[in-house]
């Protein structure tokens, strides 16, 4: 059985350049209505049953939108959220000590902001929303945030993920064909 996910990163958002902000609840910047159109055009050879989508507005709003004008049902997944930066949201990064920045550069998997999540962490929300759509084996839509989603699209390829690869671009919709229902975890792709 093969089946399509597509991938969607929120659209732009209002945040000042350089500044962390992983679960803080951003604007969307205004006139992002206008990409919704692009959107149908790139969907249309898809038939998605749901849109799964982050709580955060910036990722809500979209789903809602793409979800009525497809006519199909919104799942709201508070693991699709992003990595939990705990005490450095809303710093900016500059704020933040090089020390631990180092540190996580050093140990991304297992380093935590004070009072935020590990990239372990991250990567089990992940493996288990990827079960889900692995479990459903139908055509949907993904509206996410850069963690996530540089650690699903591999995941459904069954390819080894990394917390350090380059997020997607915001606003950038991609398409994964998954065959067959088995979850990559990220401990039996990395082996």
């Amino acid at each position: 059985m093969t089946f399509r996910v597509a991938l969607l990163r929120h659209p732009p958002v209002r945040a000042l350049p350089n500044r962390c902000y992983g679960r803080a609840d951003l604007t969307l910047l205004d006139g992002w209505e206008a990409t919704l159109p692009s959107y149908l055009t790139a969907l249309a050879g898809m038939r998605p049953s749901m849109v799964r989508t982050s709580p955060l507005s910036r990722c809500l709003l979209p789903a809602q939108a793409l979800a009525g004008l497809l006519a199909i049902p919104v799942h709201v997944d508070p693991r699709l959220i992003e990595l939990d930066f705990g005490e450095w949201d809303g710093l900016d990064w500059d704020d933040v000590p090089r020390a631990s920045l180092d540190l996580w550069a050093a140990d991304p998997m297992g380093f935590a902001a004070p009072g935020g999540e590990s990239g372990v962490m991250l990567v089990r929300r992940v493996e288990a929303v990827c079960a889900d759509i692995l479990a459903d084996a139908r055509d949907c839509v993904i509206v996410s945030h850069g963690g996530p989603l540089r650690l699903l699209g591999p995941m459904l390829r069954r390819e080894v993920p990394s917390l350090l690869a380059p997020a997607p671009a915001m606003g950038r919709l991609e398409f994964v064909s998954v065959t067959g229902r088995q979850a990559a975890t990220f401990d039996d792709l990395a082996r």
